[in-house]
């Protein structure tokens, strides 16, 4: 695994290549102090991961770096400010590392980097959706897919069979990648695919209960959703 390391401190630097030697599957090819030399860096060595400061000097910082790049490489944050955890989780960073670095932490970090670079060279294939997470990478086919709910700043993303994924996209953006003759949005926070639809119950006039193929759970939603709903029902039929 080839690595970039990006920190502004020599001593944080020097820190990091010494906690990497006990790691012989790491090639340490560069280092950079500022976002100028890394993007540099980054095109010279082609690095498969990037361990990246947050706060590097000069005006500009981590995410200016990922900001500026035309591809991101996968990333690993290395920082003393815990603050900026929820920000590292939304340009999809595979951990994040609190100095001083330990070493147990940073064997986690980079098994999970390992099974990143993995599944990014993997094909993905015609249609294929990726659900990636700072945990985990999942690559599935759209049918698989059974409802996308928004949760606040994420969605949460059911696919069949399996535990729901909550990533930071928002539904517009599942309205565009996912198949519009299978999927539907029945409102501001809720989609579904609609081929995976197996029976509607309305235990009450403000609700119903949605039993989805794939979905251990029937999906509840309100009112408005289910007048949708019925619409599009009605236009299949």
């Amino acid at each position: 695994m080839r690595v970039l390391i990006v920190d502004d401190e020599p001593l944080a630097r020097s820190a990091l290549r010494r906690l990497l030697v006990a790691h012989p599957q790491v090639e340490i090819v560069g280092e950079a102090d500022s976002t100028e030399a890394a993007r540099g860096q980054l095109a010279s060595t082609q690095p498969d991961l990037v361990l990246l400061d947050i706060e590097l000097g000069g005006g500009r910082d981590g995410f200016d770096l990922l900001d500026s790049l035309e591809r991101r490489p996968i990333v690993v944050f290395v920082t003393a400010y815990a603050e900026h955890a929820v920000d590292a989780f939304a340009v999809e960073a595979v951990d994040f590392l609190l100095k001083p670095v330990e070493p147990a932490r940073l064997e986690r970090a980079l098994a999970r980097a390992e099974r990143e670079i993995a599944l990014s060279a993997l094909p993905s294939g015609p249609g294929t959706i990726e659900l990636r997470t700072p945990r985990r990478t999942l690559l599935v086919a759209p049918a698989e897919i059974v409802a996308v709910c928004a949760d606040g700043d994420f969605v949460r993303v059911f696919v069949a069979g399996q535990p729901p994924v909550m990533i930071l996209r928002t539904l517009a953006h599942f309205e565009e990648v996912l198949p519009s003759g299978s999927f539907v949005r029945l409102g501001r926070s809720v989609m579904i695919n609609r081929d995976r639809l197996r029976r509607v119950d309305a235990p009450t006039r403000s609700t119903s209960r949605l039993v989805l193929e794939g979905m251990t759970d029937p999906l509840v939603i309100g009112r408005a959703a289910t007048a949708r709903l019925r619409e599009i029902l009605a236009e299949k039929g």
